[in-house]
C-alpha cells in the first residue's frame, strides 16, 4: 500500500511562507534541552508534600517516561510533514472515530505546556531578585492584587509584582529571539544550554563525589505527615499516604515526560525518518540521568526539615500564620523560589561563585522556556493547518516561524504570569498533560490497527508497545486518586482548561470550514484509501474513552 501520508505537501496547502527543513536531530536535540531545568518547577513542591520517598518518585517517574517514549518514537515518524509534536500525529488517529477528540489532544498539549514560559519566567525572576535583594525589601513585597481567586484555592489571586515585571522583560526576549526561525532558535539554545545545563550537572555530580549526602534523609520511606501539634513524623500508607504519592507522580510526570518534545520539529528536520526517533530517545537519556540524580542530590542535603516557628491562632481558633519549617518543607521550596539558595548551598555558598551559579540557573530556566516557546507554538501551528484550531494559528514568518502561535503563547502566558499560585498553574495544566498522554498511548494501538503497513522508521517492540498502553491507564488513575492535593479545585480547573478545546473547534471546524477538514488532513485520516474512511479499531477506541471516564470518575469519587 502506497503511504500518501509520507509523500510531500505542497506549498499551496500552507501560507505564503512555510516551515523550513533545516535541522537534524541534534537541532532538536538542544530545542528539548530545556527539559531538564524542569526539575526545579516542582521538584521544591513534591518533596515538601510527598515527603521522603520524593526521590524515589522521579525515579519511577522518569521510568514510566521512557517506556511511554517508544511509544511516541514510533508516532512520531508516520507523518513527516507536520510538525507540532507527537499530539497532532495521534489527532489523526483519533478523528477517524472523533474529529472532537482529536482537537482535545492537540489542544491539552498546549495546554499542559503553555505555562513553562509563565511559571519558568517567574522562577527566573524570582532568582534574581532572591540574590540581589533582601527578603523584607520593599521591591519583593509590594503588589497590586487585580483578581481574587480564592474560591479555588485560598491565597490565590492575579496580581502585578517585581517577579511579574522581570518574568515579563524575559518571556519577550525569549520571543524575540525564536522569532528569527528554527535555525537560529537550535543555535542559541545550543548555546544557553551549554552553559544553562552546567549547573544541574554539577548539582547532580558534586555530592556524590564528595559523599555529602546524609542516607537518612532518604529512610524511613513514609509518605509525610503531622502530629496535633505540627512537628513532622512519618505518615502511614493509607488511603491518604498513597494520594500523597499519587499526587507527586501525576505531577511529576509534567516535567519527566517532557522530552516527547524533541518531535515536534519533524516538519523542520532535514531527514524526518532518521532524525525523529534519534531525537526523542537521545533526549531521554538526558533526562533519565537528571531526573534520577538532581532531585537525589537536593534531597540528601536538604533532608526533609523541621518545625522551626508553630502556627498562630486568633481568639476565634483560626490560623492567622501557619507553621514555619526549614529544610525541604520550607515555604519557598514548595513554592520554587527558594530552590537557587538551596541548590548553590550545596556548591559552597561563596561569593561570586553565588552570583555566577544564579545566573547559570536563570540560563537554565531561560532554556525552557525556549523549549516551550519552540515546541507549543508549533503544536498550535499544525492544529490550526490540521482544520482543529482557530484559522490565524497557521501565519507564519518570513523567516519559518509559526508567529501567530507565538504570539498567542506570550500573550496567554503574561496573563499567567500575573497568577500568585504557580504551583497550582502547574498542577491544573498537568491534567491536561495526562489526557494528551492517554490519548497519545492509545494512538499507538490504532495505527497500528487502521495503518498496518505503513512505513515505520522505528517499530516500539511488543511488550514495550503493550506497556506504553498500561501506563496510559496508570497516569490517569495518577490524576484521579492525587491531583486535588494541589488544591480543592485543581482536577476541576484542568477539566475547565481541556474544554476550551470544545468552543474553539466549534468555531473553526463548523463557522469557518462549514464541517470539512482541510484537504491535506483529511487524506492523512483515510489512511492511504481514495474510496472510503478507514475505521478498522471498530468500536475498541469509544469503549476505551467509556471506561477511562469510568475509572477516573469512580476514583475520584471514592477519595473525596
Amino acid at each position: 500500500m502506497e503511504n500518501k501520508a509520507q509523500q510531500p505537501i505542497t506549498l499551496s496547502l500552507y501560507n505564503r511562507f512555510s516551515l523550513h527543513r533545516s535541522i537534524d536531530w541534534t537541532g532538536a536535540f538542544w530545542l528539548a534541552s530545556g527539559v531538564p531545568a524542569l526539575v526545579l518547577f516542582s521538584m521544591g513542591a513534591i518533596a515538601a508534600t510527598v515527603g521522603k520517598p520524593a526521590w524515589l518518585i522521579w525515579i519511577v517517574s522518569i521510568f514510566i517516561g521512557l517506556i511511554q517514549a517508544f511509544t511516541y518514537a514510533e508516532i512520531a515518524g508516520l507523518f513527516p510533514h507536520k510538525t507540532g509534536g507527537i499530539s497532532v500525529h495521534s489527532s489523526v488517529a483519533w478523528a477517524n472515530y472523533s474529529k472532537w477528540i482529536a482537537a482535545l489532544c492537540i489542544w491539552c498539549n498546549w495546554v499542559a505546556w503553555g505555562p513553562v514560559l509563565a511559571i519558568g519566567s517567574a522562577l527566573a525572576a524570582g532568582y534574581i531578585l532572591n540574590v540581589t535583594y533582601p527578603p523584607d525589601a520593599v521591591i519583593n513585597t509590594w503588589q497590586i492584587t487585580l483578581l481574587d481567586l480564592s474560591f479555588l484555592k485560598a491565597g490565590l489571586c492575579l496580581r502585578i509584582n517585581a517577579v511579574f515585571i522581570i518574568g515579563a522583560v524575559l518571556m519577550v526576549l525569549v520571543f524575540a529571539i525564536q522569532n528569527g526561525g528554527i535555525l537560529r532558535s537550535a543555535k542559541a539554545m545550543m548555546i544557553i544550554g551549554l552553559s544553562g545545563l552546567a549547573p544541574l550537572m554539577l548539582i547532580a555530580i558534586v555530592p556524590l563525589i564528595t559523599g555529602d549526602l546524609a542516607m537518612g534523609n532518604f529512610y524511613p520511606l513514609a509518605p509525610l505527615a503531622y502530629d496535633t501539634d505540627g512537628y513532622v513524623v512519618p505518615g502511614v500508607w493509607d488511603i491518604k499516604g498513597w494520594s500523597l504519592v499519587a499526587g507527586a507522580l501525576f505531577i511529576a510526570a509534567w516535567s519527566t515526560y517532557g522530552f516527547e518534545t524533541a518531535v515536534c520539529y519533524t516538519r523542520e528536520f532535514k531527514d524526518p525518518s532518521r532524525d525523529t526517533y534519534r531525537a526523542i530517545l537521545y533526549s531521554g537519556l538526558l533526562c533519565l540521568f537528571a531526573f534520577v540524580l538532581i532531585p537525589f542530590t537536593f534531597q540528601g542535603h536538604m533532608g526533609l526539615g523541621q518545625m522551626i516557628e508553630p502556627q498562630h491562632f486568633n481568639a476565634a481558633g483560626e490560623v492567622i500564620q501557619p507553621a514555619q519549617y526549614d529544610g525541604m518543607l520550607a515555604a519557598d521550596i514548595y513554592s520554587g523560589m527558594g530552590i537557587a539558595n538551596a541548590l548553590y548551598g550545596i556548591l559552597g555558598n561563596s561569593g561570586i561563585m553565588v552570583d555566577m551559579f544564579v545566573v547559570m540557573l536563570v540560563l537554565a530556566l531561560m532554556l525552557s522556556i525556549m523549549t516551550t516557546m519552540s515546541g507549543s507554538s508549533r503544536t498550535l501551528y499544525q492544529g490550526s493547518i490540521d482544520g482543529l484550531l482557530p484559522k490565524y494559528l497557521s501565519q507564519v514568518n518570513q523567516h519559518g516561524a509559526p508567529t501567530s502561535a507565538m504570539w498567542t503563547n506570550l500573550i496567554v502566558n503574561l496573563m499567567l504570569l500575573s497568577l500568585s499560585d504557580y504551583v497550582f498553574l502547574l498542577a491544573a495544566s498537568c491534567v491536561s498533560y495526562i489526557i494528551f498522554n492517554f490519548l497519545t498511548l492509545n494512538a499507538g494501538w490504532i495505527h497500528r490497527i487502521d495503518r498496518p503497513n505503513w512505513k515505520r522508521s522505528y517499530r516500539t517492540p511488543k511488550v514495550l508497545f503493550i506497556a506504553g498502553i498500561a501506563m496510559a491507564f496508570l497516569n490517569i488513575t495518577f490524576m484521579a486518586l492525587g491531583a486535588n492535593i494541589w488544591g480543592g479545585g485543581t482536577l476541576m480547573s484542568g477539566l475547565i482548561l481541556a474544554s476550551l478545546s470544545i468552543p474553539l473547534f466549534c468555531w473553526r471546524h463548523y463557522l469557518i470550514d462549514k464541517g470539512q477538514l482541510p484537504s491535506s488532513m483529511q487524506e492523512d485520516i483515510q489512511a492511504g484509501n481514495t474510496t472510503e474512511t478507514s475505521r478498522k479499531a471498530g468500536r475498541w477506541p469509544y469503549l476505551v474513552l467509556l471506561f477511562s471516564v469510568l475509572l477516573v470518575g469512580g476514583i475520584h469519587f471514592l477519595v473525596s
